[in-house]
């Protein structure tokens, strides 16, 4: 199976690109996604996921052909 993920700004930064394509096993997680990537800590950081369009959780299954968006919290001053 393969997905596309899709980060921006620090998160970008810290994997070295914005557009990712990953291999994955069958039943995979958001998480695993994650742990593949080795962004894992961030989901305690305030990150929002969303999967093809549709904000979810870290449990939630990924199917061959998805699209993750990788967004971090935001923060201003």
């Amino acid at each position: 199976m393969h997905v596309k993920v899709l980060t921006f700004g620090p998160l970008a930064e810290e994997i070295g690109e914005r557009e990712k394509t990953l291999e994955i096993l069958p039943n995979s997680s958001i998480r695993f996604v994650l742990e593949e990537i080795g962004i894992e800590s961030w989901l305690t950081k305030g990150l929002v996921i969303s999967l093809n369009g549709v904000k979810v959780g870290e449990d939630e299954p990924v199917n061959d052909g998805d699209e993750i968006v990788l967004l971090p919290p935001v923060s201003g001053g």
